[in-house]
């Protein structure tokens, strides 16, 4: 891989886009100065956790405005090259129009053209690729394209074409026409090569969305090259992509796995962890299974409808955070939401009561906090962002490493209040992992302790 001097701001819309990469700081904040830090050296790559996915379009469009435009203006003066990355996820939902359109005003204001925006959602550790601008995902063993799965009956970004020109068009509501967007196929990338993918993107001009086909990291790294070589003659990029090819652009071609020997228990916190819970997808219930069935862990239900109705919330909350903080003195404890999912036809009752239940847990992490927990693990993208932000009072981290390639990210937290400060944190997207990996996960830091 050709060296860049690029620095890497990425806008992340669940904390759960850094699984991919190492050693890269990661802001649960928007403060520019915060920013500006962590991307003070070329090369440098800095993730900003904007958690826009649990937003509506519009403030998600104007927390994207925001933090772009506030970090421009403290970075004024600054030489480096910046490759904005819009980040979200690999089975496809998300504000994928309005969120890297809203970054390109930002630049465009700042005397600075967008030529394409490079749409690559592959997470190829978790089974996500492109190939013949078709995007998959491995479900259960099973290749399928991606609108045969639940992820494309999400009640808020659902969508129906897992043909990623299709798709486009679609969720752009015909603004962005499928015949219009151009395609990185993998026979330009594996036979043409890095000066054939040079040409297609040295083409392109005025936003013109690109699909980048990826079934391999060698695939996306020739990419890179073809950018950073763009990059270095003046032409401006936004992407749009999954985890994997934030770890090309960032110029990482390895993963860190982490062993028990990795993690560092500060031993003046308790010797017992807390798992934390919050995410419905069906894989997360199925590996909250397995851990309960291997036993050894104090389980705590947080009922929904208790938490739905104002003249029980409270008190159950009251009743939940006291048997946590009394278990984790002998046991480790996993606290998480009751599995009966209560749907609704409307995306905006449905974000509220996300958003609600939300809150909830993040208020009982707030209240458990300062019995020191061993380790804390967040289950479930948003859950990750809110129990880290809001409960813990993150505001920078440090991506140690991985359990798995490419999968649930250690965060060491250092910028956080001194009882946060020495917790370990994991970060265990909801729809990633096989049904042991939770409990696995656990058991690797139940052996660091030990």
């Amino acid at each position: 891989m050709l060296t860049s001097p690029r620095r890497l701001l990425v806008l992340d819309d669940d904390p759960t886009g850094s699984q991919c990469v190492h050693d890269v700081p990661v802001a649960f904040e928007q403060d520019p100065e915060l920013l500006n830090n962590a991307l003070s050296s070329p090369g440098s790559t800095c993730f900003t956790l904007t958690n826009t996915r649990a937003l509506d379009e519009d403030d998600a469009v104007a927390l994207n405005r925001s933090t772009l435009s506030r970090f421009l203006q403290a970075a004024s003066g600054q030489e480096t090259p910046l490759h904005v990355v819009s980040r979200s996820d690999s089975t496809l939902r998300g504000h994928v129009i309005a969120e890297p359109n809203a970054l390109a005003d930002v630049l465009a204001e700042h005397d600075i053209a967008v030529d394409a925006f490079l749409f690559c959602p592959a997470m190829l550790e978790a089974g996500r690729y492109t190939k013949d601008n078709v995007h998959y995902a491995v479900v259960n063993g099973e290749h399928r394209r991606v609108e045969d799965t639940d992820f494309a009956r999400d009640a808020t970004f659902g969508y129906s074409h897992s043909n990623l020109a299709e798709f486009l068009e679609e969720r752009s509501a015909g603004q962005v026409a499928a015949e219009n967007v151009l395609s990185i196929s993998l026979d330009d990338i594996r036979v043409g090569g890095v000066e054939t993918v040079y040409g297609i993107l040295r083409a392109t001009t005025n936003r013109q969305w690109v699909v980048v086909n990826a079934t391999e990291y060698s695939d996306m790294e020739v990419v890179s090259d073809a950018v950073t070589r763009l990059e270095s003659e003046g032409h401006h990029f936004v992407t749009r992509c999954g985890p994997s090819f934030v770890r090309a652009l960032a110029g990482q071609q390895s993963a860190q796995i982490l062993d028990p020997r990795d993690i560092t228990i500060d031993q003046n916190r308790g010797q017992h962890g807390l798992v934390v819970v919050g995410s419905h997808v069906g894989l997360t219930t199925e590996q909250l299974a397995e851990v309960q069935r291997r036993g050894g862990l104090t389980n705590i239900e947080l009922d929904v409808e208790k938490l739905l109705d104002p003249d029980q919330r409270e008190n159950h909350l009251a009743q939940s955070v006291s048997a946590i903080r009394e278990h984790l003195a002998h046991q480790d404890v996993a606290v998480y939401t009751s599995r009966t999912l209560i749907s609704t036809s409307d995306p905006a009752e449905s974000l509220r009561i996300a958003r609600s239940v939300s809150d909830a847990v993040v208020d009982v992490v707030s209240r458990t906090r300062s019995a020191l927990p061993a380790w804390v693990v967040a289950k479930g993208g948003i859950t990750s962002h809110e129990v880290a932000h809001r409960g813990l009072d993150i505001r920078l981290a440090n991506v140690r490493g991985q359990f798995f390639p490419g999968q649930i990210s250690l965060f060491d937290p250092t910028e956080a209040p001194e009882e946060v400060r020495t917790c370990p944190y994991v970060v265990f997207p909801g729809n990633v992992g096989h049904k042991e990996a939770l409990a696995d996960v656990i058991a690797r830091l139940q052996a660091a302790t030990r």
